[in-house]
This record gives C-alpha cells, sequence and structure tokens, in this order.
C-alpha cells in the first residue's frame, strides 16, 4: 500500500524508493527512503546514516501519513525545529520548503494553516532570503490562492447579506476593548511627521482583524501574513512574481478572486512601496473605483488596502488623489453594511494620521459625514467612530477649534456622555475621544468643561476606594477596574494641556491632588504612567496648585525613574523637568532624590532618545522647554 498525498487539483502524490516502486515509509529502517512526486522530484530524502538527528527523521518518515491529524504535527514540528534547531533543518532545507509548499495546499486545512506557518517562521531568520529565493515563482501563487475565502467563509461572514445596518449587534461580537493611552507618553516627537507605527497596536496587519464569524487565526489570514512578511524581505525582487499575479487577480470575473487579489495588493504594500510606486497612479484610482463595487466584502477589504497605500496620495502635490480617495471613503463610512462601515472608518482613522493638516481645506464636510454616522451605526462600530474622531482632532488640533465646528462636533458627543453610566465600558473610547478633542479645542472646550472634568475626577475617586476595599476585604468587594482610571487620568490631561491655565479654577474646587497622591504609588504602572502624565500637564498649566505638594511627590517620583518600565520612567523624568523649569534654583532641594538614577539612566546604553531627551541629556531637544530643562539640570547638578 502506498501513502497517498492529494493536492488542490486532486492529482495524486506517491511514495517512491529510488527504484521507483511504491514503499510503505518505516522508522528506522537501514536503507536510504526519498518521498517523491508524481514528476519524480524529490521532497525529501531520509538517509539513516546521515547525521540527521534520529527525531528529524522519524519526522521526515511521517511526512507523507494519510492521517491529517499526524501531517499537521508533522508540520508543526518543524516549524518548533526551525525556531529552536534550525540547524539540523539547513542540509535539506530545499527539500523541506517543496514539502511545506505542498503542505500549505493541503485539502485539511488544519494543516494548510499548520503548514503556512512555517514561512512566518522563516522570514525571521538570516537564511530565508538565500533559500526561498528560487521558490517564490511556487510559494507566491500558493499564499495568493490560499488568501481566497471559502464558499463556507462566506456563509458564516454572511457574504451575500448586503445591507445590514439597521440590525444591532449582539454583546458577544464586541470584542474586549483595552484602554491605549493618546496622550501620555511624553514628549516623544514623531519621525517624518508620521505615527511611528505601521498598524495600531489592536488590529491585525492583514486586515482581517472583523472576521468575527471565523476563527481568530484562518488559512486566509495566515496567508496574508506571509506574504505581508515576505515582501519585508524580499522587497522589489518579488515584483517580478507578484505583479503578474496582481494583474491576473484585480481584473478577475469572479468577485472572490477579486478580492484576494486586493488583500494581496494590500499585503505588500509596507514591503514593495517604492518598487511599487510607479504603479500607484494606475492602481489608486483602480482601488478608488472598487469602494463602489457591489459586493461589501469587496469594499471592505478595498478600504484597508487603500490604507496602506494612502500615505503616497498624501504626499503628491494638489491633492490629485487625496481628494477623491478621502471622499469617496467617506462615502464608505456611511455604507449600508456594517462591515464596510467599519473597514471605512478605520482606514479613514488611518488617512487621518497621514494628512494631518491636509485635511483643514475638508475639515466640515468631514464632520459632517462622521457626526452623521452617530445616527446610523451600531454599538460596535462605535467605538471606531470614537477613534476616527479622536484621530482627526489629534491630527488637525486646534484648526478644529471653530465655532461651526464644535457646534456640529460636540452635541452628539455630550449626548452619548450623558446617557452611559459609570460603570459602562463604553466610556472609554468615549473619553479617549474627548481628551483629544479637548487638547485640540483648547479654549473652545470651556463651556463642556467643567461636568467632563468632575465627571474624570469621580471615576478617579471610585476607582481608587474601590481598590482600597477589595485590599482590605477581597470576599466582600470586588476588584476595581482600573482601565476607567486610566482613561479619566489621560482625559484630565488632555483638558489640562487645551485649556492650559483655565483649568486652574477646577483643580482648586476638587481633591485631584490628594487623588493624583494615592494614584501615584498604584501597583499598576499604567496607572503611574498616566498620574505622572497628568502631574506634569498641571505642572504646566498651574503650578501654583501644584506647588505645595512637591515635597510628597518628589520622593514617589524618584523611586520610578526604573528605566526597565519605560513608559513609567519617561512620564516620571519629564515630569520631573516640568518642575523643575518651575521651582529653577529651588530644585537643588530635591537633587538627591533623583540625580543618581537620572545618570545612571543617562549612562545606560541604548536608552531610547525620547528617555534622554527628558532627562536633559540629549542634545537636540526641539522646544523652548527642553532647552530650560537642560540648563537647569545642569544648574542643580553643580
Amino acid at each position: 500500500m502506498a501513502g497517498i498525498l492529494k493536492d488542490n487539483a486532486g492529482s495524486s502524490k506517491i511514495l517512491k524508493d529510488n527504484a521507483g516502486s511504491s514503499k510503505i515509509l518505516k522508522d528506522n529502517a537501514g536503507s536510504s527512503k526519498i518521498l517523491k512526486d508524481d514528476a519524480g522530484s524529490k521532497i525529501l530524502k531520509v538517509d539513516a546514516e546521515s547525521k540527521i538527528p534520529k527525531e528529524v527523521r522519524n519526522l521526515f518518515h511521517l511526512a507523507m501519513d494519510d492521517d491529517a491529524d499526524v501531517r499537521k504535527n508533522v508540520c508543526r514540528a518543524l516549524v518548533m525545529l526551525l525556531d529552536a534547531h534550525i540547524s539540523s533543518l539547513i542540509p535539506h532545507m530545499h527539500s523541506i520548503i517543496e514539502y511545506m509548499m505542498i503542505r500549505t495546499q493541503d485539502p485539511d486545512e488544519n494543516v494548510a494553516l499548520e503548514a503556512c506557518e512555517f514561512w512566518l517562521s522563516l522570514a525571521e531568520h538570516p537564511i530565508c532570503k538565500e533559500a526561498l529565493k528560487p521558490h517564490l515563482p511556487k510559494l507566491i501563487p500558493i499564499l495568493v490562492r490560499g488568501m481566497k475565502y471559502s464558499e463556507i467563509d462566506i456563509i458564516l461572514l454572511k457574504g451575500d447579506v448586503e445591507e445590514d445596518e439597521s440590525v444591532p449587534d449582539r454583546s458577544e461580537d464586541i470584542k474586549p476593548r483595552f484602554h491605549k493611552s493618546r496622550h501620555t507618553i511624553r514628549h516623544e516627537p514623531m519621525e517624518n511627521g508620521g505615527s511611528g507605527e505601521e498598524f495600531p497596536d489592536d488590529e491585525s496587519d492583514d486586515g482581517l482583524d472583523d472576521d468575527s464569524s471565523l476563527s481568530d487565526w484562518n488559512l486566509r489570514k495566515c496567508s496574508a501574513a506571509a506574504l505581508d512578511v515576505l515582501a519585508n524581505v524580499f522587497r522589489e525582487d518579488m515584483l517580478p512574481v507578484i505583479l503578474p499575479i496582481l494583474k491576473e487577480t484585480l481584473f478577475h470575473q469572479e468577485w472572490e478572486i477579486r478580492e484576494s487579489g486586493i488583500l494581496a495588493l494590500g499585503a505588500i504594500a509596507e514591503g514593495c512601496m517604492n518598487g511599487m510606486t510607479q504603479h500607484l497612479p494606475e492602481l489608486i484610482p483602480y482601488l478608488i473605483n472598487c469602494l463602489q463595487d457591489k459586493k461589501a466584502l469587496v469594499r471592505s477589504i478595498t478600504c484597508w488596502t487603500l490604507s496602506r497605500y494612502c500615505h503616497w496620495a498624501v504626499v503628491l502635490p494638489d491633492h490629485t488623489y487625496l481628494k477623491p480617495l478621502m471622499y469617496e471613503l467617506l462615502k464608505c463610512v456611511l455604507d449600508s453594511n456594517k462591515r464596510v462601515q467599519e473597514a471605512a472608518c478605520s482606514a479613514f482613522a488611518t488617512l487621518e494620521e497621514e494628512a494631518c493638516t491636509e485635511l483643514v481645506p475638508y475639515l466640515a464636510d468631514i464632520l459632517k459625514t462622521l457626526v452623521f454616522a452617530f445616527k446610523k451605526y451600531q454599538a460596535k462600530n462605535l467605538l471606531i467612530l470614537y477613534d476616527a474622531i479622536g484621530t482627526l482632532a489629534d491630527s488637525v488640533g486646534n484648526y478644529l477649534n471653530k465655532e461651526e465646528y464644535i457646534q456640529m462636533l460636540m452635541p452628539p458627543l455630550i449626548e452619548k456622555w450623558n446617557v452611559l453610566k459609570d460603570e459602562d465600558k463604553d466610556l472609554f473610547p468615549l473619553l479617549e475621544c474627548l481628551s483629544s478633542v479637548a487638547t485640540a479645542l483648547q479654549s473652545g472646550f470651556l463651556p463642556y468643561c467643567g461636568p467632563v472634568y468632575q465627571r474624570c475626577v469621580s471615576l478617579v475617586e471610585q476607582t481608587l476606594n474601590q481598590t482600597m476595599a477589595h485590599a482590605q476585604s477581597p470576599g466582600q468587594f470586588e476588584a476595581a477596574d482600573k482601565d476607567f482610571m486610566i482613561v479619566s487620568l489621560d482625559l484630565l490631561s488632555g483638558l489640562a494641556e487645551g485649556l492650559n491655565g483655565h483649568v486652574g479654577q477646577l483643580v482648586q474646587q476638587s481633591n485631584i491632588m490628594q487623588l493624583l497622591f494615592q494614584a501615584m504609588q498604584d501597583p499598576m504602572p499604567e496607572v503611574r504612567q498616566s498620574s505622572f502624565a497628568l502631574l506634569g500637564d498641571l505642572t504646566k498649566a498651574c503650578f501654583q496648585y501644584v506647588a505645595p505638594c512637591i515635597s510628597e511627590f518628589m520622593p514617589i517620583l524618584g523611586q520610578n525613574l526604573n528605566p526597565e518600565l519605560i513608559s513609567v520612567c519617561n512620564n516620571a523624568t519629564w515630569a520631573i523637568g516640568e518642575i523643575s523649569v518651575k521651582l529653577g534654583p529651588e530644585m537643588r532641594v530635591y537633587i538627591n532624590l533623583v540625580l543618581n538614577d537620572l545618570i545612571f539612566i543617562i549612562n545606560k546604553p541604548n536608552t531610547p532618545k525620547t528617555l534622554l531627551e527628558n532627562t536633559g541629556a540629549y542634545p537636540y531637544g526641539t522646544s523652548v522647554t527642553m532647552k530650560k530643562r537642560i540648563l537647569h539640570s545642569v544648574g542643580f547638578a553643580t
């Protein structure tokens, strides 16, 4: 009996020995075994007398087993060996790659997924480019085929449902959301005007994070991720292989194949951008046109792919591509399909980050669209809408501070603010959004600042009280969700930064300094990080209310100059710098609390640039405050 393997085309592969006769592979056989495909080419050579470790030889013997679970575990083991003992595989890498390409097309998707992980792992090794380059013409088409939705996928995703905006979201459809601060990494300049991140930390790089009806990780996602990382390895060397595939898939009559081509185009964006630039004048209009495709799944993936190339459209003069891209994305923000709404809103947030003040001429139209979306969106997409509004505020800044814009934007935000209860976790993204809006509007936020400030202080106090109650009686009180405190501290930072001296009256009428003293000592690093950011902002905005507490605050700041907790250390250092600017020579009283740790940070190898800037040790501080801080650092150290 021969071991049988069928590829996706249904052709059979059999195991043959050197003489060409079919054999069953057996463990520890003394003779050399060679796995061949139908064309007779060698796949894996297994020689009992070779120096291959016994465990690896046994894996090779099992490689063509009829049982899918066996094949899956063989693939898993090879991936583990690649990561842990690559030296044992290098002599046989050509054969292993050939085998894994077959397994990536295995009729059993679990086997194919396990095999596809191999390409992600291989891309992390220096040998990847040399080992894989001869195989690219075979591998890339396999990966692109793996990115195509199956019939089952489309059924699970309700791909034939084009209009579902009126269908309420189920609570289980909304993934748990974790607060990600916008404002609490202090004094961190952005390189080249960009965000410093290609993707938000909570989004999948393959643009498929919303396939919630499918498993969290499937062959489509893994294939797209593999193409992405390989594009970063091979760069323009991949284009001769991928461009003909894109030409075929992007204009295919079957929408499923066309959709997979658009996904592939997005997947190679980062790695192949330089080589793709010459093709973008043709591709961007094609993609913009695809935003009007009759299939929602095509429209949604097109939004994501456009977000990967939008930087190119932004930097061109005269907004030749930016303007049509922006307006077509805005149309998709108001799409009747929830998946398209989500993808468009997320893509528009990326465009906002790239375009920044280039969007100022279009602010009225942008705000009209985003505000209208409040009336259309169900619960899940509202969270993304908050992010898009917050990102817009971060990107255009004080240009948002016009009465007509404020009157458009603030009423729906305040309406949501009033409806949500303190314990509602949907409050997180709204608080984050308001933090950015408050910073951007500056004095324009004054009419709304009182109730917002008071509620944030109340949330901080409630969280601290519950934390204390739980510590004393854990059986009687639940542990507090400290995200409520973190996001409230961040919004207070936004208010302090935006309102500047106007925040002083609010501080005077509250117990925020006592609460800040407690929060700065919280065992959770994220709480301390946000606390130190707020301390620095209040120091800048209304130091007269911070000054009486400095003697209590400085020892705590000194205890948090640990570069192992980089964000906490960064903000503590930044707060110390702001305090030193205000205190001047009086800072000498506190020098012994911080100087040794600051010197350690300065001398520590590989200390991040932003942390060095905050210590006053980096020679290229960009702000007046930075220059003052350097002078004071020298002054109180002598």
